[in-house]
């Protein structure tokens, strides 16, 4: 008999939460970052998608089918769930960038045209998403190895220990996740303390006012006889003068 087809016990799936560490328990310090994005919903949403395919994999087991519970828990279905938690996160924080620089543009009467150029698009949402995912080489490594490990009929402990050392990647990997947004939103907020404490310009207030009063004095002047009245305002001058 060989260990693919080995007793279904042999196949038993160990349990990833103690190797997944922080990523099921979220730390006592969990808070906002520094534009208040927080990330704790995605991180459960990895979780639960990990221990669903886990579920799917002790089914397998349970029946016998070593190769189904490979399958399942193999590097195709994991980089999904940790891309999709990477894509989400990235999205999350361009939505929170871009709410912030609105609500900032809003306090200092920030001119609107400026203010579409300092938006975050979809593509600095994708580069986002690459500044953060740049921590998860060793999860991708060591996916790499499971599905080696997976494709080579290993004995059952050979892919249990694959497995778990991959789950302790990805805490890992989404750890650093984590550090990269909160450095992301120190990057934008800067962008966004910016735009609040921007205040429109005084000058062309200032020019406006006194070229009224200049213009203001030299009709007095006129009207006040004190200077020859030019030809387009003798009209004018003549109607004053009537009036007094």
């Amino acid at each position: 008999m060989s260990p693919r087809t080995g007793a279904a016990g042999h196949w038993l799936v160990p349990e990833l939460g103690p190797s997944l560490g922080r990523l099921v328990v979220a730390p006592a310090d969990s808070s906002e970052g520094p534009l208040g994005a927080r990330l704790d919903d995605i991180r459960l949403r990895l979780v639960t998608g990990v221990f669903e395919l886990a579920g799917a994999a002790r089914s397998f087991a349970a029946t016998g089918d070593p190769d189904g519970a490979v399958s399942s828990l193999g590097r195709p279905g994991l980089l999904a769930l940790y891309e999709r938690a990477v894509e989400t996160a990235a999205e999350r924080l361009a939505a929170t960038v871009n709410a912030q620089l609105h609500s900032a543009a809003d306090e200092a009467r920030f001119p609107a045209s400026r203010l579409r150029r300092l938006l975050l698009t979809s593509d600095d949402a994708r580069a986002i998403a690459a500044r953060l995912g740049s921590g998860g080489a060793g999860f991708v490594a060591a996916l790499d190895t499971l599905d080696q490990v997976g494709r080579s009929r290993p004995a059952p402990g050979a892919w249990q220990e694959a497995l778990l050392a991959a789950a302790r990647r990805l805490e890992s990997a989404w750890l650093a996740l984590e550090v990269s947004a909160e450095q992301e939103q120190h990057r934008w907020r800067a962008e966004v303390m910016r735009v609040r404490a921007w205040r429109r310009p005084a000058w062309p207030l200032w020019l406006v006012t006194l070229v009224v009063l200049g213009l203001a004095g030299y009709l007095g002047l006129v009207l006040g006889g004190y200077v020859r009245v030019p030809g387009p305002l003798a009209d004018f001058a003549a109607w004053w003068w009537l009036r007094l």
